[in-house]
């Protein structure tokens, strides 16, 4: 008996220890055992990622320190040029078309990517085709782009620098936090978490997309429902790149929240698909959600409860509970 509980010991190991070879492909992976899993970059390419890379304690120690986050401001009047917003920097407000009775949006992405990553322009352009806002994107590459860990590592300082960033711009600039909407996509959401909790949850909203699960599990910096006024998840790969587990006021799953998505192969594009439902329905607000009994219920597509529209731009949009709906498999879904 001793010997098979050490031979299984022993496989489980390996398994969990083992390179997966095919792109995209997580099939192999177990939560808290697997020590290699595929990654999107900001392209939505599969990157392998080492769950388990030593990292030197310098590198983490930089990865502590949000201050390179870069603020780019996009309007109506410049929906494709950015204006870099500085932080302390009352003029860099006061000469961009930054306007304080306006709607603020916020858009903050993840892992290997950077403001020009393609959820970026989408959801951009999705909120300014919509409503007269200022969309703040924002760039924190230089932490994004090193190994997972460090990027793990740095999330809550960027968090933390982005929502004393916020609180500064309104306190100068002008601007209500009743007005104000924060999106991450991935480790991004976590971003927005620790920026509205920096805040005093006063964020009107918060929207997770696909909050990033691997070394998330019973993280306290985790994004969760007191964060904001109105916090949301939609969760489209959970179990793998996403949390599974409801963190939010209202937790959709479409599709029952897992791999793989309508028309999707791969792990990393049901991870990606979170974004792109977003952006459509920032622009359509199509996405009817069903009210379920429980997370089994959402799981297997079978909630027949009361209805909540999934992302769109509304800012005074409240809700709680678990939710679960469909949707196709091509733009706009």
């Amino acid at each position: 008996m001793k010997v098979l509980v050490v031979l299984a010991a022993v496989t489980a190991l390996c398994a969990g220890a083992a390179i997966p070879t095919v792109p995209g492909d997580n099939s192999h992976y177990v939560e808290g055992e697997s020590r290699y899993i595929w990654m999107p970059d900001g392209e939505g390419v599969p990157r392998l990622v080492d769950l388990q890379e030593p990292v030197p304690q310098d590198d983490l120690l930089e990865a502590r320190n949000g201050a390179n986050n870069e603020y780019w401001l996009f309007t109506r009047q410049n929906p494709n040029n950015r204006q870099l917003l500085l932080n302390g920097n009352i003029n860099s407000i006061r000469n961009s078309n930054y306007r304080a009775n306006r709607p603020t949006k916020v858009i903050v992405h993840g892992w290997n990517s950077n403001g020009n990553s393609g959820m970026n322009p989408a959801i951009t352009s999705a909120f300014l085709a919509v409503q007269d806002c200022n969309v703040i994107v924002v760039d924190w590459n230089r932490l994004a782009n090193g190994a997972y860990t460090i990027a793990v590592n740095g999330v809550p300082s960027v968090g933390q620098f982005l929502g004393n960033f916020l609180v500064w711009l309104i306190n100068n600039a002008g601007g209500n936090w009743n007005q104000v909407h924060l999106v991450g996509f991935s480790l991004g959401a976590h971003v927005v978490g620790n920026a509205g909790r920096q805040a005093g949850s006063r964020p009107a909203r918060i929207t997770g997309l696909d909050p990033a699960g691997p070394q998330w599990g019973g993280n306290s910096r985790a994004l969760n429902r007191n964060d904001g006024q109105y916090v949301e998840a939609i969760h489209t790969d959970g179990g793998l790149l996403g949390i599974f587990d409801r963190i939010a006021d209202a937790d959709f799953y479409p599709n029952g929240g897992r791999n793989p998505q309508p028309g999707c192969a791969i792990s990393t594009c049901s991870h990606s698909r979170a974004p792109d439902l977003f952006a459509s329905s920032v622009r359509t607000n199509h996405f009817n959600g069903r009210l379920c009994s429980n997370i089994n219920q959402a799981t297997s597509n079978q909630c027949n409860g009361n209805a909540l529209r999934m992302g769109n731009a509304i800012i005074n949009k409240r809700g709680s509970g678990i939710y679960g709906l469909r949707t196709g498999s091509s733009w706009p879904f």
